[in-house]
């Protein structure tokens, strides 16, 4: 583990001080942030001020990362631009959906494995980042609501999470966001080394089988359970600030803040090595 190094609460995080960024990017410096990653699910490294071209060396020694096949930058496709301002990202309009909690890649077969973001600039109002233990919240559960829900499965859509954020589209939104196929998942995600989580968010749209309302209630339900105090944190960003979370398990969304913001961090993405079952 990293010196420095305070947990932030009982079941999610680790906040490390006094490291800067360049010193993660070697085979050492990566272990150590899979090994905190595996224990804590998200990891705060305070002030590493990490540059662009060793956020996507640290990223390639965590895992292949995703190139952005829009939004990405000219010079580092890998990374993605984080802002609603139009000028600083293609994807602006976009971003107003992450105010609500998810995963990301809920709607492919394979998630996100995990998440890097570095602050470049920060919000004077809200911006921070709320992250949700779903391992934890999953294990809290009473016995008999576990094997009530054991053999459930739910529908995952790009058009249930931008509804959040839109709930009056035009034609052509609503035809964009049906363009995303959907997916079905378990609603218990059984990993193949046993360990076990909920896979609820924004992109959970309904549960197979069931009426809608119950369906809904119970979604709603379980995400509300998952994203109680004892299983969360929120983040404030400081500039220069990176945190690195593991995607399949942390729910996470951003708190809202003006469009006009100066608010800009940029996120590497790690693709997916365990398909949902």
């Amino acid at each position: 583990m990293f010196a420095n190094a305070t947990p932030i609460t009982a079941t999610i995080g680790v906040e490390i001080t006094e490291l800067p960024g360049s010193h993660l990017v070697d085979d050492r410096g990566a272990a150590r942030c899979q090994a905190a990653l595996d224990q804590y699910g998200v990891v705060v490294f305070r002030e590493a001020h990490i540059g662009d071209d060793d956020l996507v060396a640290l990223s390639r020694l965590l895992g292949d990362v995703v190139v952005a096949q829009v939004g990405g930058q000219d010079e580092h496709p890998e990374i993605s631009a984080i802002s609603l301002d139009p000028a600083k990202t293609v994807l602006a309009s976009l971003n107003q959906g992450t105010f609500h909690w998810h995963i990301d890649g809920a709607t492919d077969a394979v998630p996100q494995k995990a998440t890097l973001l570095t602050a470049l600039e920060v919000s004077d109002e809200g911006g921070d980042t709320e992250f949700a233990n779903t391992y934890a919240s999953y294990e809290a559960l009473a016995d008999e609501e576990k094997a009530e829900i054991a053999d459930l499965r739910v529908v995952h859509s790009f058009a249930a999470a931008q509804r959040l954020a839109n709930p009056e589209p035009s034609d052509k939104q609503r035809a964009a966001w049906d363009r995303v196929p959907t997916r079905e998942h378990p609603l218990v995600w059984t990993r193949s080394n046993g360990r076990k989580s909920l896979l609820l968010g924004a992109t959970a749209s309904h549960v197979v089988g069931w009426p809608e309302d119950k369906g809904r209630a119970l979604l709603d339900r379980l995400l509300g359970w998952s994203t109680q105090p004892r299983f969360a944190l929120r983040h404030h960003w400081r500039r220069g600030d990176l945190v690195l979370w593991d995607n399949t398990g942390m729910l996470h969304r951003a708190v809202p803040y003006a469009p006009t913001s100066a608010r800009l961090l940029h996120r590497t993405t790690l693709i997916g090595e365990e398909a949902v079952a």
